[in-house]
């Protein structure tokens, strides 16, 4: 174990979420909750029977209304949703609380390596907060990169990736601009919500952020600074690729 390390970096290595999931008893959840996110889940995933893959699942699935995330989706009528983790300590937990439950699905996986899922398999990936731990932890940069080209690679010509992050446009649009080809838009949503809705949010959820190349028309919009979580909505786009690619 890298002892030396400091905390965030280690947040893409395998044994630090194995040793706090094993040593934190109370179960802890990332960014916001299913129930303040669901309606943008159903605008972009407006089916029930979708494909949809939660990466980096965590321990967040033993709440409901304080917020289980996989679980809130199934118990919103998804069919189908696959979780997937680095921590073989969570998965195997999660396997037994939920052994009753065939919609729930969890595999123990590194999402920068998941070559057990085939190309084009999910019709949307949905990111709580593992894109931020890779790039708080070493080599970030390639580990991010790696992480969102199997994601690109996983998805659907026009599947979603949903991103909710801490991440400003100003850092986020040129790495996911870099890595694939994707359509993206772009949601906000108060950080207040994770614990109770503010009276005034600052930007509706469902309405997307006026964006430009380089994220400077979000300041426009909601300000500088603002108190908020990013969602991005990354569309793979097969022929932006083919564009890109050709010479």
């Amino acid at each position: 174990m890298a002892s030396s390390e400091t905390p965030t970096q280690s947040y893409s290595e395998k044994w630090y979420w194995d040793d706090r999931y094993t040593n934190e008893s109370e179960p802890f959840d990332w960014y916001q909750k299913y129930p303040s996110l669901a309606p943008l889940i159903n605008l972009y995933v407006p089916h029930r029977n979708q494909r949809v893959l939660v990466v980096g699942c965590g321990n967040s699935v033993f709440f409901w209304n304080n917020a289980a995330f996989s679980e809130g989706m199934v118990d919103d009528g998804y069919e189908d949703v696959v979780s997937i983790d680095i921590s073989s300590v969570v998965i195997d937990t999660m396997l037994k609380k939920y052994s009753d439950r065939p919609q729930l699905k969890y595999l123990k996986m590194d999402v920068r390596d998941m070559k057990a899922f085939e190309d084009a398999s999910f019709d949307a990936v949905i990111d709580k907060g593992t894109l931020d731990s890779i790039l708080c932890g070493s080599n970030s940069r390639q580990y991010s990169t790696q992480m969102l080209e199997e994601v690109w690679r996983v998805l659907k010509d026009k599947g979603v990736y949903i991103l909710i992050t801490y991440g400003a446009p100003n850092y986020r649009l040129r790495l996911l601009d870099e890595s694939c080809s994707w359509a993206t838009k772009l949601h906000v949503i108060d950080k207040s919500l994770t614990d109770q809705p503010s009276d005034t949010p600052k930007w509706e959820l469902t309405k997307p952020v006026p964006l430009d190349a380089e994220g400077s028309s979000v300041e426009s919009a909601i300000g500088k600074s603002p108190d908020v979580h990013y969602i991005y909505v990354c569309i793979k786009d097969e022929s932006l690729k083919m564009e890109a690619d050709a010479p």
